[in-house]
Order: structure tokens, then C-alpha cells, then sequence
């Protein structure tokens, strides 16, 4: 017996120190209090000011004056306090598949975005970019069915920005045919208030009543508010009817350095968290203990091109520093990963999405999302998706750990074989070797044998594995009586937009 030992270590880096962790938390608090924030909302107003907020007229706005409102810092500690530190999402099934809790990671995909790669107009030999295409319906399956496959993705999310659907229902349109077709758990915001409502409607019918929605939630929901430190009408609006329902929520800005935040990271992170806890503290005020997840996507703007940056190593650092300081404050984090500036999936783009995760994976990032953007989030690549899902799964296996026991430190069977024996044979060795990782698309030939399988790149393999799942994954189906009601949803969207 060893008092204290330890078996096993999760591997884990840090950022920031105890005292920066301090100093960034205190400098949230003073913007806050002193330099306020803009509430565009009549209820997140009322909610502020009822607990005691200071509101003031605000004459800086292009769109004449607006309430300013002074946060102070017991609201803000308080909101915290109150703020679940763990929330499980459920998949469709209605079983626990997702904890945002703690340094558990899970990853969530990308599937569509303006442009997509169709992965049946892939061939080796062509140009990168021959098949990238505007995104249509038949994509929001196609990205459902591949995900609900791949061992490492966790959850899946879609733009719905469909050539082929009105802007005004394509979200629901999304969301129906990826819950038809996945039964992992969503997530995705809504470009208005009347389609979150609508997506609210066709997801209690999935699991059975508002109730169950509630208490079993299989869908997210992003929200944002507007940078730099302002609060929309329709932004606060989604936050508060999520709160009200019992649906998770995500609730993150896009801080971008230079532009909508100030240029450096400490600036930079200190505006991303007063904006997330701002919205954070409306949440509690509305209903204490609502499951909301802090976060944000704090990156920069590539100030020779301005292209906001997906792969910059400054995205995955401060994108670190903030799930550190959601530890710090014991609130589950949303954070960003497995994307890319590339314009198709090429090395630049395997690059940026395997160091992302990592970072992600190492700073115990809670839900990480944009799995499979490419171009800055302009298009989505399922090659990309499919790739990522294998760097997870080497994440996964490095941050395991090594376990030190007895049965791991083998020196029955070192003594056994001896100096000049093999392992090949060893009971020992067959109960153990499916426990190393062993790769579906990575390569392991030697150039012989590569050449002999058709010298095919990662970017062909991945696409070989998209098409495979595509024509041969089956998932289970909806009840018959829920699919007709939800044709039923769709049909009445289509007429509204008639």
C-alpha cells in the first residue's frame, strides 16, 4: 500500500498564472461597473436595473441615444454562484452523451456553411477546390450521416445557408433533416427570434413535450451578443427565451483584435468575458441556476488581407487563456477548434486543425466547436471533418495518460522473456496491444506498399471514408408518427414564405 500515489495523469498545460487568472477576472469587473455595457433590450434592461444595475442615457451610439448599464460586481459574482457548473446534453435517444463539466472535452462539427466540398465530385489528381460549390439541402444530411458515424465527434452543428431554401426557414429546415438523420446532439443558432421558436416547437416534438426538452436537452443554442460590449434586442431576446424553456445556451461573442476588441490578448480576452458575462448575469436574473455556457471566439483580423483568422496560433492561445478562466470560475466553456484559413483540405489545413484540437484538448475546453470550417468559416469540407475525427482520436489517446501499475510495468514478463527474448508471443502482449491506437486514415506504409495501395494522399483516404459512410451508415429512424409531423412543420413553413 502507497499512500497517495497516484496511477494516472491527464496531460494538461497552463497559460495563465493564479494572479493573472486574478488580475484579468478584476479587470472584467471594473469594464462592467465602470465603463458599462449597451442593452438594447427593454426586459434584459428591466432585469439589470430591477437587481440594482446603474442605467444611463448613452450618446456614443450611431443610432442616437441608448441605456448604458453599469454592472456591479456583486451581480456579476452572484450570477456566477448561481450558474450550473456542469450541464449533461442528451442525444435523441434520450441518453446522457455530452458533459460540459470540469476539463472534459467534446468536439462538435461543422457540416455547411455558403460554399461546401461535395465529397462525390472529389478526384484524385484535380485541383484542390474543383468541387467546392454553394451548399444546398442535401448537404445538411450528408454532414449528419457522416458525423453520426465518426467515433470522435461528439456533437454536430450547421449554418443552413442554403441556396436552395428561404433564409427565412432554412435553420428549421437544418435542423429537421440533421435530427432525422443523426441522433448525436445539436447545436446551431438562428438568424431571428421566430425561428428559434419554431426550432423550439420541432425539438420538444422530437423528444416528446417542452417538459422532456427541459429535462433531457439533445439541442444548443447559440446566441450572441454584438461587439464591442453591446447587447441586442434579438440577441438578449434568444438568451431569455432559452432561459425561460430550459434549452442550454450558449451565449459568446466574436471578439476580434483590433476591430470589434482591443488589439492585444489581455485586452482582448477581458472584452470577450465581460460580454459573455454580461449576458450571463441577464440569464441568472431571469431564472437562477439556467444552464448557460460562457465562452467566446477571440482571434484576430489578419490586418494584410482582413481576413478574420480560424487558424491563427493566437485564436488557440487566447482560446486557452479563456477555458482556463472558465475553470477559474467553474462555468462550462465553449470554445473553438478544427478549422482552418486554407481554402480546401491540404496540409495547411491538417496543420491548423490538428494543433487547434490539441490545444483545445489541453486546456480542458468543455464544447469545441467548427470542426470542418475551411476558408475562415466560408466553407465546409466533410474530408476535413473526417480527418479531424482521426487527430481527435490521437488527442484522445496522448491525453489518457500512461497508467503506472503493476500490470502496465510488465516486470513479471521482462524477467520472463529476458535480455534477448521477443514480446511477440507473451500473453501479455495480446492482452494489450489493441490498447495502442491504430489509425483509419493515417498512413503506415512504407513507400512500396503506398504506392502499391495507389499512393493516395490523406485528402483522397478521408474522401474514400466520407463516401463509405455515405453510402453504407444507417442510423435510427424517428418514429413514423414524429417524421409525419414533421413534414407536416415543414409543410407549414414553405406556405409562410409562399
Amino acid at each position: 500500500m502507497r499512500a497517495g500515489s497516484t496511477t494516472q495523469v491527464t496531460p494538461q498545460f497552463r497559460v495563465l498564472s493564479e494572479d493573472q487568472k486574478e488580475t484579468l477576472f478584476l479587470s472584467v469587473l471594473e469594464v462592467l461597473e465602470h465603463t458599462g455595457v449597451q442593452v438594447h433590450s427593454a426586459e434584459g434592461l428591466e432585469l439589470l436595473h430591477g437587481a440594482g444595475a446603474r442605467v444611463t442615457l448613452d450618446f456614443s451610439s450611431d443610432a442616437g441615444s441608448t441605456r448604458r448599464v453599469h454592472i456591479p460586481s456583486y451581480l456579476v459574482e452572484d450570477a456566477i454562484a448561481s450558474a450550473p457548473r456542469r450541464i449533461t446534453i442528451y442525444n435523441r435517444l434520450g441518453e446522457p452523451a455530452v458533459f460540459l463539466q470540469d476539463h472534459r472535452v467534446s468536439f462538435c462539427s461543422q457540416v455547411d456553411s455558403i460554399y461546401f466540398f461535395d465529397p462525390f465530385e472529389y478526384a484524385k489528381d484535380q485541383p484542390l477546390d474543383h468541387n467546392r460549390r454553394l451548399c444546398v439541402r442535401e448537404d445538411a444530411r450528408l454532414g449528419a450521416v457522416l458525423c453520426n458515424a465518426l467515433p470522435n465527434i461528439d456533437m454536430v452543428s450547421f449554418s443552413s445557408l442554403y441556396r436552395d431554401v428561404p433564409g427565412q426557414i432554412a435553420i428549421c429546415v437544418g435542423h429537421k433533416d440533421t435530427v432525422m438523420n443523426c441522433t448525436k446532439p445539436l447545436m446551431h443558432g438562428t438568424g431571428e427570434y421566430g425561428a428559434l421558436k419554431a426550432v423550439a416547437e420541432m425539438a420538444a416534438l422530437v423528444v416528446g413535450g417542452r417538459e422532456e426538452l427541459a429535462q433531457r436537452p439533445y439541442y444548443v443554442h447559440y446566441a450572441e451578443p454584438l461587439s464591442p460590449l453591446t447587447h441586442t434586442d434579438e440577441g438578449v431576446a434568444k438568451l431569455l427565451f432559452c432561459v425561460e424553456h430550459g434549452i442550454p445556451v450558449i451565449y459568446t461573442p466574436m471578439t476580434l483584435a483590433g476591430s470589434s476588441a482591443p488589439v492585444t490578448a489581455a485586452g482582448n480576452l477581458v472584452a470577450c468575458m465581460a460580454e459573455s458575462l454580461g449576458g450571463l448575469v441577464m440569464a441568472q436574473l431571469k431564472r437562477r441556476g439556467a444552464p448557460v455556457i460562457f465562452g467566446g471566439v477571440p482571434t484576430i483580423i489578419d490586418m494584410s488581407s482582413t481576413v478574420v483568422s480560424y487558424g491563427a496560433p493566437e485564436m488557440s492561445l487566447w482560446s486557452a487563456a479563456l477555458a482556463e478562466m472558465a475553470h477559474y470560475l467553474h462555468l462550462p466553456v465553449f470554445s473553438t477548434a478544427g478549422c482552418t484559413d486554407a481554402v480546401a483540405f491540404d496540409q495547411q489545413a491538417a496543420a491548423e486543425s490538428a494543433i487547434s484540437c490539441l490545444m483545445a484538448a489541453l486546456s480542458g475546453a468543455n464544447l469545441v466547436h467548427d470542426v470542418g470550417f475551411t476558408e475562415a468559416a466560408n466553407s465546409a469540407s466533410l474530408e476535413l471533418i473526417a480527418a479531424s475525427d482521426e487527430f481527435i482520436g490521437m488527442i484522445r489517446t496522448i491525453m489518457a495518460g500512461i497508467e503506472i501499475t503493476p500490470e502496465t510495468l510488465a516486470l513479471d514478463v521482462m524477467e520472463r522473456v529476458g535480455p534477448s527474448g521477443s514480446y511477440f508471443g507473451e500473453k501479455h502482449t495480446v492482452r494489450h496491444f489493441r490498447g495502442n491506437w491504430f489509425p483509419e486514415l493515417m498512413s503506415r506504409l512504407n513507400h512500396d506498399q503506398w504506392t502499391a495501395a495507389g499512393g493516395l494522399s490523406l485528402a483522397d483516404r478521408a474522401n474514400q471514408r466520407v463516401r463509405r459512410i455515405l453510402e453504407e451508415h444507417r442510423q435510427p429512424a424517428l418514429p413514423a408518427e414524429v417524421a409525419a409531423e414533421l413534414d407536416r412543420m415543414e409543410e407549414s413553413w414553405w406556405r409562410e414564405v409562399r
